[in-house]
């Protein structure tokens, strides 16, 4: 019986996906100086990930549905956030870390998992109500607390996952056309009073480069150029495992994290992008069809919630690397290096495994008519 259930309540499938993705991380990394320490902590850091993955896989996570679990989770991972501004270590000019020894400890991975939570528990709620353009201003208000609080860091590629993952949230639970347009008109505002108040001059710099990326290869486009120089040398076959220039002589900045698909990229070339490209779509795809098949309107908001924090990491930093994007600095999932964003993602999975347990034996038909009272999401049409 127990290895029936244990069959049953495994995603293989997106667990395959991920450790694999995490080991080609880890492999790209070990083809670095020797003696570097980031292969033998990584490896620590996988292991550690998918036993939080099964330990996870076998909680009944019904438990979430309750608002003060939710609430709790939610407040309680804004303490660290608070915490940071005072304690937190500074790298690179970001309070970002708690240093624990020889580890540090990033507490804005844990709020995000938090924060779909919080979210998903609020919409989940709403049912008739939620297209009420107020519930997308309440709910916006708990992703801005967690925003604000992170751009004071500063740390702004996390303050974009954080409102592409609120803005997800809201457009699958049936976001009108002219609340999307307001919403754009906010953001705009947003975005000008974050260029006259909030972005420091390095930030602007880094906006500019990304406009004219030529303009200033020696200095705030340099990192983006040697990406672009990175993912471009390495063809069609990559340059193979070890020989990859711009990441093993270190042209290429922080190469086992903000910049691991560039190295990667040189190392496999065009044909390792398509192998990782596929890796990261079957994962995408699996969890749509675990989250289609929620027991409830909340598991499938945070199965939906958990595929906007993966894909919105894998867009920045795929898009950053390839000098598509300013460079913010942002993690790609499973394969760069870094111990708390492994245990929230492989963390993340092993929730939705655990999940399926009591999911439905099928896809729903029209999420929009059992969530929004008959309307076809996001036109809000009625449903026939």
């Amino acid at each position: 019986m127990a290895d029936k259930i244990w069959k049953s309540t495994i995603d293989w499938v997106s667990f395959g996906c991920a450790l694999t993705l995490a080991l080609l991380g880890l492999l790209t990394m070990s083809s670095f100086t020797e003696g570097d320490p980031f292969f033998i902590r990584q490896t620590a850091w996988i292991i550690i990930g998918v036993l939080v993955f099964f330990a996870a896989s076998a909680v009944d996570w019904r438990i979430l549905r309750r608002t003060g679990v939710a609430a709790g989770l939610y407040l309680g991972m804004l303490l660290p956030l608070l915490a940071l501004i005072f304690l937190g270590h500074s790298t690179q000019g970001a309070r970002s870390w708690f240093d624990i020894g020889p580890f540090a400890l990033q507490p804005v991975e844990f709020v995000k998992l938090a924060l779909i939570i919080a979210l998903a528990k609020y919409f989940s709620r709403r049912h008739t109500e939620i297209r009420n353009i107020r519930h997308i201003f309440i709910s916006g208000a708990y992703a801005a607390v967690v925003f604000v609080l992170v751009a004071l860091q500063p740390d702004f590629g996390s303050a974009l996952i954080i409102a592409a993952i609120w803005l997800g949230l809201v457009l699958i639970s049936g976001l009108s056309r002219w609340h999307l347009a307001a919403l754009f008109l906010v953001s705009l505002v947003a975005f000008g009073g974050l260029w006259l108040f909030g972005f420091r001059e390095y930030q602007k710099e880094r906006i500019l480069t990304f406009i004219h990326p030529l303009a200033d290869i020696h200095g705030a486009g340099y990192n983006a150029y040697q990406s672009t120089i990175a993912v471009g040398s390495g063809e069609l076959i990559g340059k193979g495992i070890g020989y990859g220039s711009q990441s093993k002589l270190r042209f290429l900045p922080e190469y086992q994290t903000d910049f691991i698909f560039a190295a990667f990229a040189e190392e496999w070339g065009f044909i390792g992008i398509c192998i990782v490209f596929s890796l990261y779509g079957v994962l995408f795809i699996r969890i749509v069809s675990i989250a289609s098949r929620g027991a409830s309107n909340f598991e499938t908001l945070f199965g939906f919630g958990i595929l906007f924090y993966f894909l919105a990491h894998f867009t920045l930093h795929v898009g950053i690397n390839m000098g598509l994007l300013p460079v913010t600095g942002t993690t790609i999932p499973f394969m760069s290096y870094g111990g708390s964003h492994l245990l929230v993602e492989f963390g993340a999975l092993g929730i939705l495994s655990g999940m399926r347990r009591y999911s439905r034996a099928a896809p729903r038909d029209t999420f929009a008519r059992e969530f929004s009272g008959g309307y076809d999401l996001p036109t809000g049409r009625q449903a026939l």
